[in-house]
């Protein structure tokens, strides 16, 4: 079995059945930046933890919940409040966490805006670090999200899980990423003055997580690219 932990922040509309998807754990810790809406109302509900950290950035508050909140399992599972769990994910998981071989696992999102899958888009397939043991992992700040940092082999997991984007109304997915832009931009600049392309993860890369981040920044370097 594994833990799921669950980043929550002004939840209400997504929270209940985020938790109710995860329910297939018996440990599961709700970490929440002091929502003022009626997320822990609702969370309240449920058998699971609750915890309420003040969000600074997402690799932070990452990194703080895996270092200070504990749980019951050596594995976790980190879920968002507009993604859901799957049986067919869940028991991948539980495959998954037998093996001594890799460290943690990649998994990708199944993006559903307005409803529909994405299907054809450059997010599909973009795997995030989901399923890790808690003490090989952590997070650093990139852009308006977070990279992972491992301390040993990961690999890949082909059960997808769901992401509702825009499950909260078309105008807050407009402000939503009209802060992501914002921060990608201010990424881009650090980037351009004081990052660089790691030449052989472009060409060589192991998996498509390390080819797709170098291209990334190399296509930060382009001629004629607007910033």
């Amino acid at each position: 079995m594994f833990s799921i932990y669950i980043l929550t922040y002004n939840e209400e509309i997504d929270i209940a059945a985020c938790i109710e998807s995860a329910l297939l754990s018996d440990d599961i810790i709700v970490v929440d930046s002091f929502s003022s809406d009626r997320t822990l109302e609702i969370v309240q509900n449920y058998p699971v933890l609750r915890v309420q950290h003040p969000f600074e950035t997402h690799g932070r508050q990452r990194t703080w919940m895996l270092q200070e909140v504990p749980c019951k399992y050596e594995w976790v599972y980190i879920l968002e409040s507009d993604e859901r769990m799957t049986p067919a994910l869940f028991a991948e998981c539980l495959k998954a966490i037998e093996s001594q071989e890799y460290i943690g696992y990649y998994v990708a999102e199944k993006v559903i805006f307005m409803d529909r899958w994405i299907r054809r888009s450059t997010q599909f397939p973009r795997y995030q670090m989901r399923l890790f043991r808690k003490d090989q992992v952590w997070f650093t700040d990139y852009g308006h999200t977070e990279r992972e940092v491992c301390n040993g082999p990961t690999h890949f997991l082909k059960e997808t899980y769901p992401h509702y984007t825009c499950s909260k109304g078309l105008s807050r997915w407009i402000e939503k990423h009209n802060r992501y832009s914002t921060d990608e931009a201010a990424e881009t600049l650090r980037q351009l003055e004081a990052g660089q392309v790691n030449w052989w993860d472009l060409l060589f890369g192991a998996s498509e997580v390390e080819r797709r981040r170098a291209l990334k920044d190399f296509s930060l370097r382009l001629p004629l690219r607007p910033v």
